[in-house]
């Protein structure tokens, strides 16, 4: 027979679930301003390559997030092979299920760039901080317009030189698992720079981290994973046509991944 929970540990839950969350934003709060803070500002003032820099930092301070999250919650098991981590000079688009999915992204990746709402911009201080990390903004309409239209003519030599552009081009999280309509800009981006696209599938972060819930859900099991699903050669299609055709290529991989 298998094991039931006493009602006393489900009725429990909640405020476990509240207790990991709080702990969680700590790390976002305290541990940024006493832990990480000191190196921003280092590489804001000292630093030859400010954006490759705050990248880095980026990377490396989601990573200790998700190393606090493994201690924290360790019904929830994780699955990263080797090649997707492996991934360098690539435009990665994968499927996007919850709020975590790029800082996990970010997580796997030291020099990396992505795409990130115009109105974040906004915000005193993170703004700031995703503009000094080199990051794109959505809307190539308003205000923002001159800093997207500077970040893509970089971007060739960003990706030659080893980086990564994250992009989830369904531009929104899923709400049911399917696959939406997916925009242009990562497929434009990859046949102006000359880039493979790499095909990312993730599962079950929004397993973790529910939609339209403040808590954690800390308990599990549950078993996120990030798999290569497939490659795409940009470098020798540039022909007319080639952009829809690849976009309805990934369309397919990703859909074929929910059966």
């Amino acid at each position: 027979m298998p094991e039931r929970d006493h009602p006393d540990h489900r009725s429990l839950q909640p405020a476990l679930d509240f207790a990991i969350t709080v702990l969680l934003w700590i790390y976002f709060t305290v541990g940024f301003f006493f832990f990480f803070s000191p190196f921003y500002l280092w590489a804001f003032f000292f630093a030859g390559q400010r954006e490759t820099s705050f990248q880095r930092l980026n990377s490396r301070f989601y990573r200790g997030f998700f190393a606090f999250a493994r201690v924290l919650m360790p019904g929830h098991r994780w699955e990263i092979p080797p090649e997707v981590r492996d991934i360098r000079s690539a435009v990665i688009v994968c499927n996007h299920r919850s709020y975590l999915d790029s800082i996990l992204l970010i997580s796997l990746y030291d020099k990396h760039n992505t795409i990130v709402k115009s109105r974040l911009f906004d915000i005193p201080l993170f703004g700031r901080m995703l503009q000094w990390s080199g990051y794109i903004p959505s809307s190539s309409q308003g205000r923002f317009s001159e800093m997207m239209i500077q970040r893509i003519e970089k971007m060739p030599a960003f990706l030659a030189d080893g980086g990564n552009l994250i992009i989830f081009p369904e531009g929104t999280r899923s709400q049911d698992g399917r696959i939406g309509r997916l925009n242009k800009g990562a497929f434009k981006i990859a046949r102006s720079c000359r880039a493979p696209i790499k095909v990312l599938f993730v599962r079950n972060t929004e397993k973790m981290f529910r939609p339209g819930s403040f808590s954690f859900d800390t308990r599990g099991p549950n078993t996120i994973s990030l798999a290569l699903i497939g490659t795409i050669d940009s470098a020798t299609n540039r022909e007319t046509g080639f952009l829809s055709e690849v976009m309805d290529r990934v369309h397919a991989m990703l859909e074929s991944q929910n059966k």
